[in-house]
């Protein structure tokens, strides 16, 4: 009777030349985003709320967030240098949600540092591009997240999925806000009541198109933390500051809150974590099978 070699369980995956790369990219690319965020807060330039001619301070537009609304900066910048510090992890060098994230992750933060550069000159509309880009990257980064099949440790789950969910969420409606302030900054007039239904409109938009992209990616909250954070001192800044909008501050409160109901019913169709894509489909479909056979 002869019996079977027992094989050793594989181990991880070695890093190939294309691996390191991306590491040093990720790496570089980090380094120009501290230096465009010290430009931004004003140490090496002009902050970025006196940029642009005043167009981007929190009294600027109808959709400017309150300033307190920016902290969120701070955690966002600091997970983005902890993801940096965990690629480089030995463990991390080659694994899936580096090579999935990574190069994306990268051109992310040279988006941000070229928006404050961007805005540092008064390029209001080429900002505007910028940040769209931006925006449709993370989107695509998330999307990859959702898509793999094993969520991570604790700590990957929140030095990735916590960073960039934080990230995109916080882009979305920037976008918005960054879109009026270059309207705004183009002419367009923001007063009257038109202009305030005009502007609930948009955040009614702007919660539906997040409610659709929690749809794909199973409903994650550090999106929605974000994206509810900023909608909130939306609310905050039009009802306590100019231009004062009670209307739009009633609006963008309400969508906040559409976000969060959005992201738990996201939640509650998902799958469950570390479950593989379409598994159930093809549960389904074997049964289906086995009932044909018998």
């Amino acid at each position: 009777m002869s019996t079977s070699p027992v094989r050793a369980p594989a181990g991880p995956a070695r890093p190939t030349a294309g691996d390191r790369t991306r590491q040093v990219v990720v790496t570089v690319n980090e380094i120009a985003c501290v230096l465009g965020t010290l430009v931004g807060i004003g140490l090496f330039g002009t902050r970025v709320e006196e940029s642009s001619g005043g167009s981007l301070a929190a009294d600027a537009t109808l959709l400017a967030p309150a300033g307190t609304a920016f902290s969120i900066w701070s955690v966002i910048y600091l997970g983005l240098f902890a993801y940096t510090v965990w690629q480089w992890l030995p463990s991390r060098a080659a694994d899936p949600r580096a090579r999935a994230t990574g190069w994306l992750a990268a051109v992310s933060m040279l988006l941000n540092a070229g928006w404050l550069l961007v805005t540092q000159q008064g390029w209001i509309w080429v900002s505007v591009g910028v940040i769209v880009v931006l925006v449709l990257v993370l989107g695509l980064l998330v999307q990859r997240l959702a898509e793999l099949p094993d969520p991570g440790t604790r700590l990957d789950q929140l030095v990735v999925d916590g960073t960039f969910g934080l990230y995109l969420g916080w882009v979305a409606v920037a976008t918005a806000a960054n879109v009026a302030a270059a309207l705004v900054a183009s002419g367009v007039r923001q007063e009257g009541p038109g202009a305030e239904w005009i502007g609930v409109a948009v955040v009614l938009v702007l919660a539906a198109v997040l409610a659709w992209i929690q749809h794909r990616v199973g409903g994650r909250w550090a999106v929605a933390a974000a994206s509810a954070w900023g909608l909130s001192w939306i609310a905050v800044g039009r009802a306590l500051d100019e231009p004062q909008s009670l209307t739009l501050a009633y609006g963008a409160a309400l969508a906040a809150v559409l976000v969060v109901v959005a992201t738990a019913l996201a939640r509650g169709r998902a799958p469950a974590p570390g479950a593989a894509p379409h598994a159930a489909g093809r549960s389904d479909r074997g049964a289906q099978t086995v009932t044909a056979r018998n």
